[in-house]
C-alpha cells in the first residue's frame, strides 16, 4: 500500500516536470518546422519569462495576473527582435550558422540576465496558495494544475491555430516545404518571424508558470533548454504531439528514478535518452507518425 502511494506520487511528480518539458520542446519544435535550426535560446526564453515576472510582482508590485501577462508579451518581443536583427539580415545562410547564432544569443540572454538581477535564485508565489490537494495518499500542489491547463491551452491552441486560420495553414505550408510555399505567394519570411515570435511566448508562459514551483536564476534556461532539445528529439524533431508524448516520458522517467534510484540520476535522464535515440532512432520514436501527427494540428 505505501509503495503503492509512493509510485502515484512519483507518477503525478513526472507529469508535472513532464509537461514543462513538453512546453519547452514545442517551441523548439515550431521554429524548427519554419526554418530547419535548432534554438538553442529556447530555454533562455522560459527563463527571462521566470526572472521578468519575478522583477515585475516583487519590485514593481504588479498583481500575479498582469504579471504574467506582461512577462509572455515581452519575452515575445525579445523573440521577435532577435529574428529581426540576428536571423533575417542574413541572406542564404547555412543552418550551422544560424544554430551558432542562437548558441550566442543563449549566451547573450543569459549574461544580460546575471548582469540585470544577479546570480541569485528567485522564486514566485503561487497562483492558489500552497496548500496541497490530496489524491488517494498522495498529495499535488495547485500550481501543478496550473502547469497541466496551460500544457493542454497551448496544445489546443495549436490546434485550432495550424486547422482554422490562414497564418497557421501557411505556417503549416511552410513546415512541408518551405520552397512550394514560396512559390504560391506565402511570405515565408514572415513566417519565420511570426515562429520567433510565437515560440517566444509559449517560452515565457512557461517560465511564468512553473516559477512558482521551481527556482529560477540567470543560468537556469541551458538545462531546461537542453532537456527540451531532447524531447524534441525524443518525439522527432516537428512533431508537436510527439513532443508532448516524449516529454511525459521523460518525466515519468526522471521521476521514477530520483524515487525509486537516487536523486542523482534525475538530471542524467533526459541526457541518456538523448544518446540513445540519436544511435539508434536519430528520426525520433514517432517520426513515422509525423506526417499524421502534423495534420491532426
Amino acid at each position: 500500500m505505501q509503495f503503492g502511494v509512493q509510485l502515484l506520487q512519483y507518477t503525478l511528480s513526472g507529469i508535472t516536470i513532464g509537461s514543462i518539458y513538453a512546453m519547452v520542446a514545442i517551441g523548439f519544435n515550431i521554429i524548427y518546422n519554419s526554418t530547419g535550426i535548432i534554438n538553442f535560446a529556447q530555454g533562455d526564453f522560459v527563463m527571462l519569462g521566470g526572472m521578468l515576472a519575478v522583477y515585475l510582482h516583487k519590485t514593481l508590485h504588479l498583481h500575479l495576473l498582469p504579471t504574467g501577462i506582461l512577462s509572455a508579451l515581452v519575452v515575445s518581443c525579445v523573440g521577435l527582435l532577435f529574428e529581426r536583427f540576428a536571423i533575417h539580415p542574413l541572406k542564404n545562410p547555412s543552418v550551422i550558422t544560424l544554430i551558432i547564432i542562437t548558441i550566442a544569443a543563449s549566451i547573450l540572454f543569459k549574461g544580460g540576465a546575471m548582469f540585470i538581477w544577479g546570480k541569485d535564485a528567485f522564486i514566485l508565489p503561487s497562483f492558489s496558495g500552497d496548500k496541497p490537494i490530496h489524491l488517494f495518499g498522495a498529495t499535488i500542489l495547485p500550481q501543478t494544475l496550473w502547469i497541466i491547463g496551460f500544457l493542454l491551452m497551448i496544445i489546443s491552441g495549436l490546434m485550432m491555430f495550424y486547422r482554422f486560420t490562414i497564418l497557421g495553414k501557411a505556417m503549416k505550408a511552410c513546415s512541408y516545404n518551405r520552397r512550394a510555399a514560396r512559390i504560391v505567394g506565402i511570405n515565408t519570411g514572415r513566417m519565420v518571424l511570426f515562429s520567433f515570435w510565437l515560440s517566444a511566448l509559449i517560452g515565457g508562459i512557461a517560465g511564468v508558470i512553473v516559477t512558482p514551483i521551481t527556482l529560477v536564476s540567470y543560468d537556469r534556461g541551458a538545462l531546461l533548454g537542453l532537456k527540451g532539445f531532447g524531447t524534441a528529439i525524443f518525439g522527432g524533431l516537428g512533431n508537436v504531439a510527439g513532443a508532448v508524448a516524449a516529454g511525459l516520458i521523460i518525466g515519468l522517467l526522471e521521476s521514477y528514478s530520483a524515487g525509486l534510484l537516487s536523486s542523482g540520476y534525475k538530471d542524467a535522464v533526459a541526457l541518456v535518452i538523448l544518446l540513445l535515440v540519436l544511435f539508434f532512432k536519430p528520426a525520433g520514436i514517432f517520426a513515422k507518425k509525423e506526417e499524421h501527427l502534423l495534420k491532426a494540428f
